[in-house]
């Protein structure tokens, strides 16, 4: 069974071939100025202290903190090939720095990044920017959280996962709910617009009341966004996942249950689902946006493994850093591999975007924004949905189609039916962590 992806983009990884090179990022990049599109900027930060074995972000692991000096070097060659090829006009709304673990670098470092970024790019000002960094609680004090402030940061996404000792201690991540506890308030204290915490389902040791206790948790925080994503087990991909014992893994049952406990638990607590694996305050900006679609943006991928996406094609960069460092310093854009988006990847991106971010999608809408008729074009992945139709996750009204409350967590195993890529459609039954 293939890992179920979390469509962040369509189409996903399966599709990258070695077809697309550099000159076709440089091109797309020139043709996205006529469209003018807004920028959105994230930049891949690969560092970690230590190794956690459920991760699957091939962490560079390390405990020398002189190693990023030669990266954010390499990144900075990045941003000069990339920024020549687009309008000087155009502007940066949106930045993310993800990793790895952002906060591993030193004040210092982060700063002389923000000023590179700011020199190659332009960096938006304004309150409405959104400027997110993602955090390791326990690489974080309120002094970081002040200088991100100050470097204009104004959404945090703090990793928490699982508050039970046995599960962190199965996943090598021992973090006491007084971290994060400590940056929610200053956070909250400094004005930072949202706190966003991310969590996983379907973890080693995880129990049902075990998970419980950590949502009870997590919600008594009060933190204004929450992420539940699902934990995928593919130690065959990623090494650190091979001190994970398969048998210590919950059940299917036990992660469905363990689902629906969260949905009741989130409700009970005034938080929204917005669809995909977000959950709101209800006076949350993204509460009062649920069902809106948002404009598109140009996304533009920074350093390894990062992942660009433009309206017809999608690029990712080398995933080890020899290779990332090897193509800038021949003056080359680190473009590895690439897809470029037929009609019918357009069609059913937008068809995957629409059910996971609003929970319904309007065919007929759907095929006026693309002058075609969509029921007919999507006629087979509207057929696998007839099991989930079924299992009382999705339902269909007309023209319409509606996921139900019981099918909202199960989303993202919904869209697959849309993916033209995946070898075999979501076999509905089946566990949703796969």
């Amino acid at each position: 069974m293939s890992p179920t992806p979390d469509y962040a983009f369509y189409p996903t990884t399966h599709a990258l071939g070695d077809g697309i090179g550099a000159e076709d990022y440089r091109r797309a990049l020139e043709h996205s100025n006529a469209a003018a599109r807004p920028l959105s900027l994230y930049v891949h930060l690969p560092f970690c202290q230590r190794a956690c074995f459920h991760c699957a972000r091939r962490p560079v692991t390390t405990s020398d903190t002189r190693l990023p000096e030669a990266y954010l070097a390499r990144l900075d060659r990045e941003m000069v090939l990339t920024r020549r090829h687009l309008d000087a006009g155009r502007e940066v709304r949106s930045l993310q720095w993800g990793g790895g673990t952002p906060t591993f670098l030193s004040l210092s470092q982060m700063s002389d990044l923000i000023d590179r970024l700011d020199a190659r790019f332009r960096l938006a000002g304004d309150r409405d920017r959104e400027y997110l960094i993602e955090i390791d609680p326990r690489e974080a004090d309120v002094l970081t959280l002040r200088h991100l402030e100050a470097l204009g940061f104004n959404r945090l996404s703090l990793e928490v996962l699982d508050l039970d000792p046995a599960v962190q201690q199965a996943i090598n991540r021992l973090q006491g709910p007084g971290l994060t506890e400590q940056l929610i308030d200053e956070a909250d204290r400094l004005g930072f617009h949202s706190v966003n915490l991310n969590l996983i389902i379907g973890l080693p040791r995880q129990t049902r009341e075990g998970f419980t206790a950590t949502l009870e948790q997590v919600i008594a925080m009060a933190p204004a966004r929450l992420s539940l994503f699902h934990y995928q087990h593919h130690p065959e991909r990623f090494p650190p996942q091979r001190h994970i014992r398969a048998e210590e893994l919950p059940t299917a049952e036990e992660t469905l249950e363990m689902l629906d406990r969260a949905l009741e638990l989130l409700a009970a607590g005034g938080y929204v689902h917005v669809g995909r694996d977000r959950f709101v305050r209800g006076d949350d900006r993204l509460a009062r946006q649920a069902g809106r679609a948002r404009g598109r943006h140009d996304l533009l991928g920074l350093g390894v493994t990062a992942v660009s996406r433009l309206e017809d094609l999608h690029v990712r960069n080398p995933l080890t850093l020899d290779a990332y460092e090897s193509a800038l310093d021949q003056g080359r854009l680190p473009t590895a591999v690439g897809h470029r988006l037929s009609l019918d990847d357009r069609l059913r991106r937008a068809a995957i975007e629409t059910l996971m971010s609003e929970l319904s999608l309007d065919l007929a809408a759907l095929g006026d924004d693309f002058g075609l008729d969509a029921e007919r074009h999507l006629a087979t992945p509207l057929s696998r949905l007839a099991g989930a139709e079924g299992a009382g996750l999705v339902e269909r009204r007309g023209m319409r189609l509606n996921v139900t409350p019981t099918g909202r967590l199960r989303v993202r195993q919904l869209a697959t039916a849309f993916d033209a890529y995946l070898p075999a459609p979501w076999p509905w039954q089946a566990s949703p962590t796969s």
